[in-house]
């Protein structure tokens, strides 16, 4: 009986030991990439092109960041996806919450019909009809403009549909209580329903902001003009040479290396603040019904 637990003990602890060495494999291959372009980026320009992975800069230099943001002239873009992200994000997420709120409206005729065409629209890919997309931006006259941008993916029927599984949790009697003591609808929203899913609305806001940050598809339909280039447009521009970058000029792999680290860093800052709520929200908002 002993031996035989001895062996279960040991058979348990051999299955965890490679599932541990498993997932520590997966993350390396997640992190050792990130670590040698921030390695490589803080490279002077000549220790940068030497062949081989760095996982440790022989010299700490920042001869990249100077470089990409001065001459390639990076803060440009990089305001540029500050304004559609942030401004996108807000207004998706408001809209995807008020849409939300209707749907859990008792009165609200054809809901059903609503639930299930908006579950529709989720299974439409968007190459399917990125071209009525710019022919609308075209006739709107938002073509290389950053609005045409803002407005791209302005609702989500996912994010719609776990909105209102998150406001599904609040108990309809307390809304009714609240609209006989003479609260109106807009009062109620935002008082009684967003306190309760900010979970969802730290989820929706993430995948939104992840989203909107790395844009590329959207912004490379819609905008031809350098001026209102995105950070994505001018990574590809700085990594195939073209006109956004002088073709006399030779960049080296740490000024490459420097401008996908900015792309990166407000992401890896984000992310902390809204992971406990990310995590909720998934769980919760998917289990709801």
């Amino acid at each position: 009986m002993a031996r035989k637990k001895i062996k279960d003990t040991w058979q348990s602890n051999l299955s965890r030991f490679f599932i541990y060495l498993f997932f520590i494999l997966l993350v390396l291959t997640m992190i050792i990439p990130i670590w040698y372009t921030f390695i490589v980026s803080i490279s002077s320009n000549l220790t940068s092109m030497n062949v081989g992975i760095k996982l440790w800069p022989s010299e700490i230099s920042f001869e990249g960041y100077k470089t990409i943001w001065s001459k390639m002239e990076l803060w440009r873009p990089f305001i540029n996806n500050v304004i559609v992200t942030v401004i996108g994000t807000i207004l998706h997420v408001f809209l995807a919450a008020m849409a939300g709120y209707v749907l859990i409206q008792r009165t609200l005729p054809g809901k059903k019909l609503i639930i299930t065409f908006i579950m529709m629209t989720m299974i439409v890919p968007q190459e399917a009809i990125m071209i009525p997309l710019y022919i609308v931006n075209k006739e709107l006259g938002l073509l290389n403009t950053l609005s045409s941008l803002v407005l791209s993916g302005l609702v989500s029927g996912f994010s719609i549909l776990l909105m209102r599984n998150f406001f599904l949790s609040v108990p309809y009697s307390i809304a009714e209580s609240a609209r006989m003591d003479g609260a109106g609808d807009f009062t109620i929203f935002s008082r009684l329903y967003l306190p309760v899913a900010k979970p969802g609305i730290a989820t929706v806001f993430l995948f939104e902001f992840v989203s909107r940050w790395n844009h590329f598809t959207s912004a490379l339909l819609y905008i031809n003009d350098t001026k209102n280039y995105t950070l994505q447009l001018a990574l590809q521009s700085l990594v195939i040479g073209s006109d956004s970058t002088s073709t006399s000029t030779f960049f080296t792999p740490n000024v490459r290396m420097a401008g996908i680290m900015i792309a990166l860093i407000p992401l890896l800052i984000i992310y902390p603040f809204v992971q406990k709520y990310f995590v909720k929200g998934i769980s919760l908002g998917s289990t709801k019904e």
